[in-house]
């Protein structure tokens, strides 16, 4: 067991001087200290707006500047001073635009005017609203539905969501493909299947109530650090913290509170992991199974000797099914196997469970170091035969806390983005506006690009995010995207999928969550859904970045209308007018959550949606909790790494990094400065194939499907990581990741397991 108060690579606590000072620096590069301060005021507080970057959840009880430091990144980057307008095009071809860097494409600032591609300059050029709208409106309407795709980013509010959806059904596709399908879609999927809810089931409140807390691939100091507050008062009260992660990550190891006087001002610091497991990369089910294994078998030799039960046995019975095949299955699988394919040693592993053994509330929080594997929805379902095995869901204090990322990515498909059939109250929608919802089944994030390549796919309408640089297979898709007919980005920033576009493209800039929205109405409202299940208001609080831009439901309301015509049966107009008519209409389409939607809008902390699953009552099959046998605890078995000198590699994102935004070059924790194209690697496997720091290699995929993809001139950084892993940045390293190589039943891609070889190196001079 390593020690948890050693981390080599950053010395210094999470938080800290180091966030302070991090803060302070983006409000002057974006030359906003004084303004950006303020808004930071108003940022996840009741009557203000809720942040554009992660989406942990809001107190009821805020702290002064309840923000951290990356979503203090995020709300200077959309509060810049700078500006990218018309002019700006005229000086830049897309061309050039495409040699420059992600980071500066989107340093560049705020987008300003509605521009469409002019193929004989090869530059955007400024265009009406209102030729845009009538021009897209007429491409989508010669299209066939199903050749359209229609994407959704996570930072879309629930109203635009709401819209998109209903947009896309009146036209005629289930084609909804979303930030989901490439992150938690295992959750969605693996929960469903075991508890009969897709999300998790804490909230807030059950962290007073906890008694220990594990985590899983997910590193809580560069994508969520305001979890930290309910961590650092979790660990006052003396409960227990065990980490599995494959690299040593400093927000899981110590935590200097900003607002805290005395830890500012002394080297005071609150330790968060008390077991910290360094497994290898895809790892977790060897390492659960492992757990459940010395749970079982300390519940054995608790019935030997007559003693109190470890299993509780009572919930087990009443509340789930297959228990008898599961623990069949963990006291056949050996010791050798799991600690193998774990990476891990019996006595780390019996360490962790015997805390589990002890407590009476378990929180298990885990992150895409989970579900992006190719058996990622096997590795959400071990987590909850963990939980089953002593009762820890549907009590106070326990249950799965899966740490989504975007700021609404959860409560996008809370209003009916998927496309899944199923999943969509298709039947209410159809009495609800009058008309024939498809029910064909859509395309997800990987079968919209497979069909892309295939030639299938005419256009995509990309509702925020940045989905050329995201996705898998880049050199394969980059391609494709460009034979398309029709792209269409609504944004605030410039960015790659804007460059690489196809034969029509249009960028319609609109307003930032943090902009005043002022409708015909006045001053409008838009919500959000947290990771915990809760809905929150989000008013905006400074002037918008330009007098051309639009908010992001009345572009998406003139799409509709322009393209529907008099086959839309929604008065889009009101709508855009008065948000509230569109919560009016989400509250009909789902009484039991949203019922009173307007009046709720402000609760402090936010109102719940129903999860029976919190009530132990199982919308599954079965009817009950349901225990899953693994397929097998090897991750992959797709792509064996058979190789003698294969690697496996992870990708990762810096503290300077929100998704594909990347706020600068440099990592903090990782000791990284001015490169992303950089590689974490175990000293004794650097010291195994002759390399050192600084060495420049490249890698390539291991894979038999006869496509070449290889990323070169990426720079050795020694790390603490586990012998045969690796460590890159996303999306860097995208292009290494097939876009086939996918989780079984989720399709999320499997960016954190890739065989990989190197095959070159060119010595540090």
């Amino acid at each position: 067991m390593d020690d948890p108060d050693h981390a080599r690579d950053y010395p210094y606590s999470s938080g800290g001087w180091g966030s302070v000072k991090a803060v302070a620096k983006i409000l002057a590069q974006e030359k906003a200290p004084l303004k950006g301060a303020t808004v930071l005021l108003h940022q996840n507080k009741t009557g203000g707006f809720a942040c554009v970057s992660c989406s942990w959840a809001k107190p009821a009880h805020p702290h002064t500047f309840e923000f951290c430091e990356s979503g203090a990144k995020a709300t200077a980057w959309d509060t810049t001073s700078k500006r990218v307008g018309p002019a700006f095009f005229d000086q830049h071809t897309v061309a050039e635009l495409n040699q420059w860097h992600d980071h500066d494409l989107e340093e560049a600032g705020r987008l300003t005017a509605p521009l469409r591609y002019d193929a004989v300059s090869d530059k955007y050029v400024e265009v009406s609203w209102d030729e845009a709208f009538e021009d897209i409106g007429a491409e989508l309407r010669a299209m066939h539905p199903d050749a359209v795709a229609f994407y959704t980013s996570g930072r879309a509010s629930l109203e635009t969501s709401y819209m998109f959806q209903l947009f896309a059904r009146m036209y005629g596709t289930n084609n909804l493909p979303d930030s989901s399908n490439m992150c938690h879609e295992s959750t969605s999927v693996g929960l469903q299947k075991a508890i009969g809810s897709g999300v998790g089931t804490i909230r807030l409140e059950d962290f007073e109530k906890t008694d220990l807390m594990y985590f899983f691939g997910q590193n809580v100091g560069t994508n969520s650090p305001r979890m930290l507050h309910q961590l650092q008062d979790a660990r006052k009260r003396d409960v227990p913290i065990v980490t599995f992660n494959p690299l040593r990550e400093p927000g899981l190891l110590r935590f200097s509170n900003p607002q805290s006087p005395t830890e500012m001002l002394t080297p005071a610091h609150t330790q968060i992991s008390t077991q910290y497991h360094q497994l290898k990369v895809g790892g977790d089910t060897a390492a659960i199974v492992g757990m459940c294994k010395a749970v079982i078998a300390a519940d054995d030799r608790a019935i030997e000797h007559d003693l109190p039960r470890v299993l509780d046995t009572a919930f087990i019975a009443e509340h789930t099914t297959g228990f008898d095949d599961f623990a069949r299955y963990v006291r056949k699988t050996s010791w050798t196997d799991i600690e193998r394919i774990s990476g891990l040693a019996r006595d780390d592993i019996e360490a962790a469970a015997h805390e589990y053994t002890k407590a009476a509330a378990v929180i298990v929080h885990y992150g895409m170091g989970l579900t992006q594997h190719r058996l990622g929805v096997q590795n959400v379902r071990m987590v909850c035969n963990l939980l089953f095995l002593r009762g820890n869901i549907g009590r106070p204090g326990a249950g799965p806390s899966p740490i989504r990322g975007h700021s609404n990515v959860q409560g996008q498909r809370t209003v009916g983005i998927t496309e899944k059939p199923e999943l969509a109250p298709l039947d209410v929608l159809a009495k609800q506006f009058g008309f024939e919802p498809p029910r064909k089944k859509g395309m997800n994030i990987v079968e919209t690009f497979e069909a892309m390549i295939e030639g299938k796919v005419s256009a995509v309408i990309n509702l925020g995010g940045n989905l050329v640089r995201s996705v898998p297979d880049r050199n394969r898709i980059e391609p494709a995207w460009r034979s398309l007919r029709l792209t269409v980005n609504i944004t605030t920033k410039l960015n790659r999928s804007h460059l690489v576009h196809g034969a029509k493209s249009y960028i319609l800039p609109c307003l930032s969550r943090i902009e005043i929205d002022t409708q015909a109405s006045g001053d409008q409202t838009v919500s959000m859904e947290d990771s915990t299940g809760c809905m929150h208001g989000s008013r905006g609080v400074t002037a918008p970045a330009a007098t051309g831009i639009r908010s992001e439901p009345s572009i998406v309301a003139a799409l509709a209308k322009h393209t529907l015509r008099e086959r839309s049966t929604v008065d889009w107009d009101r709508w855009c007018d008065d948000y509230s008519l569109v919560r009016d209409e989400i509250a009909k389409t789902w009484p039991e959550t949203f019922h009173d939607f307007n009046a709720r809008l402000w609760t402090p902390g936010g109102f719940p949606r129903v999860l029976p699953a919190r009530e132990r009552i199982w919308k599954t099959e079965s009817g009950k909790a349901e225990f899953f046998v693994p397929e097998m605890l090897e991750e992959d078995p797709d792509m064996p790494v058979r190789e003698p000198d294969a690697l496996r590699l992870t990708t990762l994102r810096s503290d300077s990094q929100f998704n594909t935004t990347i706020y600068a070059h440099d990592d903090r924790f990782r000791g990284i400065k001015s490169s992303r194209m950089v590689i974490l690697m175990n000293e004794r496997d650097m010291r195994a194939r002759s390399l050192h720091a600084g060495d420049e290699i490249a890698l390539e995929t291991i894979a038999d499907d006869g496509v070449e993809r290889r990323v070169a001139n990426l720079t050795l950084v020694p790390y603490a990581i586990p012998e045969g892993c690796i460590a890159g940045y996303y999306p860097e390293c995208n292009p290494l990741l097939p876009l086939w190589h996918h989780a079984k039943e989720s399709k999320v891609p499997g960016a954190k397991s890739i065989p990989v070889r190197m095959i070159a190196a060119r010595k540090r001079v």
